[in-house]
């Protein structure tokens, strides 16, 4: 399935508003996130009043409506100028709401997703665990039945912005399963007897938005809070949550190719300003190669992050495609912004310039959502038609 046709004019009148929205709302104190490690607050505010984290949200639930690929320009355009503030429009554009948005029932879409527009509620995402990082078949998180409703027990780890969410979409094992069998989903809300929330992590990049370790201890679910149920016969209800991050490896991408377009920019202007030898750097060789790559490497990113962004299956897209762009675009942020870093010479190195951040933030972006590596062996399976990421006991 494609996703319906945008105009490139439209497209690019929706990039320019968000591009001059972004540069007059946050560059100001994009390094002051990073310096103090501070959640953004006000910038979150002031998105949700604008409407900006219902963006793909269906016009009945509140939000505009517009497509995953309205989405990405968007994240684009928002990283290029605040990394931090572009963490919390990924949290909110393409993190639990969609799941709920196409997987969650009439009751609770009606019951949440209006509240994640307007920003009174924050979801979080609880997969990680200790033992389980990129085997996430290896997750103990269970979910056991308790009359009307669940019981949940467990541990997870690096859940973006878990020590302020308001709400967690828990991934946990259903039944005494192994492997990919028996994983479902349900939501968490802050003050479940149970819940509880431990110290945020220090990080290296995106330190404005930090993550926190998350603790289960016998929580109730009611069966509203219910998402989906783990398929104790087979790896389907894992595999239908599983294609609910295409949206967010879509927008890592997004968020990669911002993050490089920026450094591309600020490395293009400092060439043509700096001078050695008698003449502007730009005028050597080595200098116009480096920049030709970096261009071409975003031309290629962008491309392949639009092509993922408009071809959907049951309303996620491709997970092919989805894991081709993410894996090309995380290798691909990391190249561009050392290579601009490079350009600028000893002053990138320093805090007056914003490519030492931008190097640290871009790191991340080859962790979250999925390894590369694990990128690799998903890729694979698709070609070959079979799963390499299957447990063996």
């Amino acid at each position: 399935m494609t996703s319906p046709h945008i105009p490139a004019g439209e497209l690019e009148e929706f990039r320019a508003a968000v591009r001059k929205f972004a540069v007059d709302a946050f560059a100001a104190k994009a390094a002051y996130w990073d310096e103090k490690e501070e959640f953004p607050q006000e910038n979150r505010d002031l998105l949700a009043k604008l409407g900006y984290l219902g963006l793909v949200i269906p016009e009945q639930y509140g939000g505009s409506g517009l497509s995953i690929l309205h989405a990405t320009v968007f994240l684009e355009e928002i990283s290029r100028v605040c990394f931090n503030t572009a963490l919390v429009c990924q949290v909110a554009i393409n993190g639990p709401s969609r799941a709920i948005e196409i997987l969650g029932t009439e009751e609770q879409k009606k019951r949440l997703l209006p509240k994640c527009v307007s920003g009174e509620y924050m979801f979080g995402i609880g997969m990680s665990e200790p033992g389980a990082g990129s085997a996430t078949t290896d997750m103990v998180t269970s979910v056991t039945p308790d009359g009307d409703g669940w019981r949940l027990n467990g541990h997870k780890v690096f859940c973006t912005g878990g020590h302020l969410a308001t709400h967690i979409l828990v991934f946990a094992r259903f039944g005494k399963t192994k492997g990919a069998h028996g994983i479902g989903a349900v939501i968490v809300e802050r003050g479940m007897p149970g819940f509880s929330v431990g110290k945020p992590d220090r990080k290296m990049g995106g330190r404005g938005v930090a993550e926190a370790e998350l603790y289960f201890d016998n929580v109730h679910i009611p069966k509203e809070n219910l998402l989906m149920v783990g398929d104790e016969n087979s790896t389907k209800s894992f595999r239908v949550l599983m294609s609910s991050f295409g949206p967010e490896r879509v927008g890592n991408a997004a968020m990669c190719l911002g993050v490089a377009h920026e450094a591309l920019e600020l490395a293009v202007a400092y060439s043509k300003e700096r001078h050695q030898f008698g003449r502007p750097i730009c005028e050597f060789q080595g200098i116009q190669w480096k920049i030709a790559d970096m261009a071409t490497q975003i031309h290629a990113t962008r491309l392949m992050v639009h092509h993922a962004a408009t071809h959907l299956e049951n309303g996620f897209p491709n997970p092919l495609a989805a894991a081709q762009a993410k894996l090309y675009a995380n290798e691909m942020v990391q190249r561009v912004t050392n290579e601009a870093l490079q350009i600028h010479g000893h002053y990138g190195f320093t805090r007056d310039f914003p490519l030492e951040r931008m190097v640290r933030d871009s790191r991340g972006f080859a962790l979250g959502g999925g390894t590369v590596e694990i990128l690799r062996n998903t890729i694979a399976s698709i070609v070959y038609g079979r799963s390499f990421n299957q447990r063996r006991d």
